[in-house]
């Protein structure tokens, strides 16, 4: 019964370390924000790094092979991010809470 609040409490204190906005649900978070300029790209970046810095951390690590990222505006430049030393995995499409959203925002 302990287990669920510890992880609780160290999964609300993940979003003092980040800009972006933050989504989390259970065991699954999510980070998102505008990219549309050099510095919205190097400070999703710095976002990324902190995320990994605060989980080595709280030694709550994160899956970085289940780690994805989604361009979601097809007139910007796609760019790679890397989470720790892995480069993450570009998604054309992804499922949350049962529901298949594309790039596009179709369902």
């Amino acid at each position: 019964m302990l287990g669920p609040i510890l992880f609780v409490l160290y999964i609300n204190d993940i979003d003092e370390c980040i800009n972006s906005k933050i989504l989390n649900f259970a065991n699954d978070t999510k980070i998102y924000r505008t990219v549309n300029s050099l510095e919205a790209i190097d400070s999703l970046r710095a976002d990324l790094h902190n995320l990994v810095s605060c989980s080595v951390d709280w030694q709550m690590l994160f899956n970085i092979d289940k780690c994805k990222v989604m361009h979601l505006e097809y007139k910007i430049p796609k760019v790679h991010y890397v989470m720790g030393t892995s480069q993450l995995q570009a998604a054309t499409e992804e499922r949350d809470l049962g529901v298949i959203v594309s790039e596009d925002l179709k369902w």
